[in-house]
């Protein structure tokens, strides 16, 4: 019998950190702005490393995915995980979003949907073409190379005419076990960043521009990026909209990255459903609104 009605997937990293630093301060904090969201409901809840060999899936009526932010490097290990905890309980985005949205494949599906991507081509694992090959293919002299499955700016690299070989060097061995994908670079990224809108369910709730340290493109926190408060304007809520609708089933919830194209329009750069950092603390009421959701699917 299930003894709570939700818990919070983390990682080990998060569960019990001795002196945690700023960023790890403000995962303690937006968990916890979850948690009594929740427990205004009515809701038990508890927080777990999902790698956790003691607890028992079965004991909780729903997975909430929050900061589970190491799957990416232990991948084989998280899909072990899925089987064996879908088995036993809901997950909350769905395990269907979850397959359809782990894999940044998912942006190809986005695209024939209409939905204005950064122009992609994807790199099968163990393909015969060197990546410097596939570089000279495509024609853009300035491109990012990345893995189809990953965060944080994991393997992600900006590549020139004057770096490629070494470049190349670094991931060939790589790309024999995973899928990379290649975009042409885009020169908004470093000058405005990129926007993050959230959604729960198909309500707006709020927004945040990343912004890259100076002299690097990778927005991230790891890398020494920013995060600052971010009024959308109205084509930026509607194309982000527009995003969600695409979706192959409505999300409990969702973050849409954009940036502005090499063509100045507005293009999706991810869309985040699995474990996307939704910036409670710019906006905690924003809690409620995921809270009603997941009630809507206990």
């Amino acid at each position: 019998m299930a003894i709570f009605d939700v818990t919070l997937l983390t990682d080990s990293r998060y569960v019990d950190p001795k002196l945690p630093g700023q960023y790890v301060q403000n995962i303690l904090k937006e968990d916890q702005i979850v948690r009594e969201a929740l427990e205004k409901k009515g809701l038990t809840v508890n927080r777990k490393n999902w790698a956790d060999p003691e607890f028992d899936w079965g004991q909780t009526n729903m997975i909430l995915f929050r900061t589970n932010w190491d799957y990416f490097d232990r991948y084989d290990e998280f899909r072990i995980w899925v089987t064996h905890a879908s088995s036993k309980t809901k997950f909350v985005n769905s395990i269907d979003l979850l397959n359809w949205n782990v894999d940044k494949h998912y942006l190809s599906n986005l695209s024939e949907k209409k939905i204005r991507i950064v122009p992609t081509r994807y790199i099968p694992k163990g393909l015969s073409l060197s990546l410097e090959e596939l570089y000279n293919f495509t024609g853009w002299s300035h491109s990012v190379v990345k893995p189809t499955i990953g965060g944080a700016g994991r393997h992600t690299y900006d590549i020139t005419r004057e770096n490629i070989s070494i470049i190349s060097n670094k991931l060939d061995e790589l790309m024999k076990s995973e899928d990379f994908m290649l975009q042409p670079f885009q020169n908004s990224v470093p000058v405005d960043g990129e926007l993050s809108l959230i959604f729960f369910g198909e309500e707006y709730s709020h927004a945040v521009l990343k912004k890259a340290k100076e002299g690097d493109f990778r927005v991230q926190d790891d890398y020494g990026g920013t995060v600052h408060k971010y009024v959308a304007t109205e084509e930026e809520v509607e194309f982000a909209y527009e995003v969600i609708k695409a979706c192959p089933e409505k999300p409990a919830y969702a973050r849409v990255d954009m940036i502005e194209d090499n063509d100045g329009e507005l293009a999706v750069s991810e869309l985040e459903l699995i474990e996307p950092e939704l910036w409670f603390r710019f906006r905690p009421e924003a809690a409620d609104l995921l809270a009603e959701e997941v009630i809507g699917r206990l």
